[in-house]
């Protein structure tokens, strides 16, 4: 199984801070699993042009051709005005409308506002369903003080991320099973 795990934002700490966090229990709780961590923020992404993601080169290639060979794409956000960052919705935009068809997608926002909880259902939900993804229907809001020094002190919001990772792996594995259970129905 391949995972991305995708820090969404290339400036703040607070989303690098949640998706390192969920590397780790990603990585120590299934060692079988191909993990690739792509945090925006250490690469020089592209705008995103009108081309297919495969004629893309360099970084911008290498994350797009990533996401697209991946099972499941554990994203992390913050909201910024609102919004998610256009960073993140770059990379949406270098994508094909069917990018996530066959693969599980789920969500980690951060935010300085408990305001923006709904960011998640009204704007990277609609989103990722129009892109075909299986999204774990939960997601995790962590707020601006649930972390002290780069650090998540709320032990709930950590409950809340190692649920996330167990859904997301089970979403994908059943996934898997079914796909698998159906093409072995055809005879070609």
């Amino acid at each position: 199984m391949k995972i991305v795990i995708l820090s969404g934002s290339n400036v703040g700490t607070k989303t690098r801070t949640a998706m390192n966090y969920t590397h780790k229990e990603v990585t120590s709780k299934y060692p079988n699993a191909e993990v690739t961590f792509i945090d925006l923020a250490a690469y020089d992404i592209q705008f995103s042009d009108g081309r297919i993601y495969m004629d893309y080169e360099g970084d911008t290639g290498y994350v797009a051709k990533t996401i697209m060979e991946a099972d499941a794409i554990m994203i992390g956000t913050p909201i910024f005005q609102a919004s998610i960052p256009a960073t993140l919705k770059n990379i949406f935009d270098l994508l094909p409308v069917n990018a996530f068809r066959d693969k599980v997608v789920s969500v980690l926002v951060t935010a300085g506002s408990p305001k923006h909880f709904l960011i998640a259902e009204q704007q990277l939900k609609p989103i990722l369903a129009y892109m075909k993804a299986q999204i774990v229907q939960t997601y995790v809001f962590i707020e601006e003080k649930d972390f002290h020094q780069k650090e998540i002190v709320n032990d709930d919001v950590v409950f809340r991320i190692e649920r996330l990772v167990e859904d997301t792996i089970s979403l994908t594995e059943t996934y898997t099973k079914i796909r698998a259970e159906k093409e072995a129905k055809y005879d070609f």
